[in-house]
């Protein structure tokens, strides 16, 4: 039988989502806690992987187990047993066939900017005390949904066989001194969105124009956009899947028709 996780994390402490051979990850110590609870070990698989530093919100995994669970049983034991900076929100049956990874039909991440020394922001938020011209930075989001290669803003030594993403949305929102950028898609590079952001906060300090994207897209060379900001202000907030996941009836082949 699978069942889903919906995880929640402060980066912090970690170097990464996915398991490293000398570091400490969340997948570590979640695969640790979970062969607690079931005295065997059990393997997770992660919609994505996150960098190090970087939050979630929302991080979907699954894992197999040839045993029922009683649901509200294991969040209470596995919540017990995991350090105060991870947390397991929920846990669901779905289809034996329903990947983690390869289902989720968009993710979403937000980026936090303070505007003002904020002591409780500290390690959550990029400050910047210089002022940012919003409008200019959303002006220049909009042209993210223009394109589909993103060359320019992935990381240089990464092996993925394309560059393309079909971004949905991505808009700057102003909470008093805390500035908030959404960006939701069908995937995402490596460092994509803090690449992403960086450039628009160039954009935002008046160093570029918001047409200016358009050549950094077109040029698909990482040296032309901005530097990637700091991690601590990331977080990967949704992982949006078709209900479908949960039809415990369905074939693999049916379950990728609703990626077509």
């Amino acid at each position: 039988m699978r069942y889903f996780l919906d995880i929640a994390y402060n980066g912090k402490p970690f170097h990464g989502f996915q398991r490293q051979p000398e570091d400490i990850s969340v997948q570590e110590v979640l695969e640790d806690a979970i062969a607690v609870y079931f005295q065997k070990a059990v393997t997770i698989f992660g919609a994505g992987r996150t960098d190090t530093g970087v939050h979630g919100k929302q991080l979907i995994a699954h894992f197999d187990i040839d045993t029922t669970i009683n649901e509200s049983q294991f969040l209470y034991k596995l919540n017990k047993l995991l350090p105060d900076s991870v947390a397991v929100r929920d846990v669901y049956r779905v289809n034996s066939e329903a990947h983690a990874r390869f289902d989720a039909m968009a993710r979403e991440y937000e980026y936090v900017v303070t505007t003002r020394k904020d002591p409780f922001l500290s390690e959550s938020a990029l400050y910047i005390i210089k002022p940012l011209n919003v409008e200019a930075m959303n002006t220049a989001a909009k042209v993210l949904l223009e394109y589909t290669d993103f060359k320019c803003f992935s990381k240089v030594k990464t092996d993925v066989k394309t560059f393309n993403c079909k971004i949905t949305y991505a808009h700057w929102s102003q909470h008093e001194h805390k500035l908030v950028f959404t960006i939701r898609a069908d995937r995402f590079l490596r460092n994509m969105v803090r690449a992403i952001v960086g450039t628009l906060i160039e954009v935002g300090l008046g160093k570029r124009l918001p047409e200016s994207i358009h050549d950094i897209i077109a040029s698909k060379n990482r040296g032309e956009a901005g530097k990637s900001v700091a991690a601590q202000g990331l977080y990967l907030t949704k992982v949006l899947y078709p209900d479908c996941i949960k039809n415990l009836s369905l074939t693999r082949e049916e379950l990728s028709l609703i990626h077509i």
